[in-house]
């Protein structure tokens, strides 16, 4: 007997949507649902876990724990499944921050002009 499956994707490549729609229905852009086999399930996710490229793709499924569900993820994220006591809840990254270079190296660093005196008028 199958199980209720979503899936949801997010700047993923054309095949990764094309072989979720044989699977499932796409009741909004980049949300795939469905119900099927474990087997099934299991190799869809795997494909889809190898082919996301740049993008991202979670996965929920029934499953017979504390939530009543499982939660799976692929690509790069700021959100993050961790387990905690056996519950898998949901962690935020800090954003990543890029420095600028705008010193160029060996040439000295360029004094700060003055501030500007407002003019009495």
């Amino acid at each position: 007997m199958g199980t209720m499956v979503v899936i949801s994707t997010t700047a993923v490549p054309d095949r990764v949507r094309g072989s979720l729609s044989r699977w499932m229905v796409e009741p909004g852009p980049g949300l795939y649902v469905g119900t099927m086999s474990a087997r099934v399930r299991e190799k869809l996710w795997s494909a889809v876990r190898e082919t996301v490229g740049e993008g991202m793709a979670v996965c929920l499924h029934v499953a017979d724990n504390e939530q009543g569900f499982v939660i799976l993820t692929a690509g790069e994220r700021r959100r993050q499944v961790v387990d905690f006591d056996g519950l898998q809840l949901v962690q935020f990254l800090a954003p990543v921050e890029v420095e600028e270079e705008t010193d160029i190296p060996g040439l000295p660093v360029a004094p700060e002009p003055p501030p500007e005196e407002e003019s009495a008028g």
